[in-house]
């Protein structure tokens, strides 16, 4: 296992890493909408959505691979009412490339963020 970090993405805020490399897939942890120094982004559904959807690009970025090479989300949304706004963001960013996706409502999540999203990537082929 190999960690992968970058100060371009939302740092961890607990005791795990913003992704792990095993073989060729990355894991990413579940991204919220943090900056970079950590501060917390706010906003509704849509700022949110894009907040943490760009967290993960980076990371998956900095692990040698990227958007294009996701397998699988999961996505945690604290209101389902939030549904349609969020796929029209995570439409963007996947465009008509559509990895296999589960979405679950929670009761809360960390810094009362609306949306967090995790998901599994391979590595980019050279």
């Amino acid at each position: 296992m190999t960690i992968i970090s970058t100060q371009i993405a939302a740092p961890a805020i607990g005791p795990y890493s913003q992704a792990v490399r095993v073989g060729n897939l990355i894991y990413t942890s579940g991204q919220i909408a943090l900056n970079p120094d950590g501060s917390f982004v706010g906003g509704d559904i849509v700022t949110q959505s894009k907040k943490a959807l760009e967290n993960l690009t980076n990371i998956l970025e900095a692990g040698d691979s990227s958007i294009s090479n996701v397998i699988k989300t999961t996505v945690f949304l604290v209101d389902m009412q939030d549904f349609e706004a969020f796929n029209e963001v995570y439409a963007q960013y996947f465009g008509a490339r559509k990895p296999a996706r589960s979405t679950v409502a929670v009761k809360k999540l960390p810094k009362n963020a609306l949306v967090e999203i995790e998901c599994v990537a391979e590595i980019c082929k050279s």
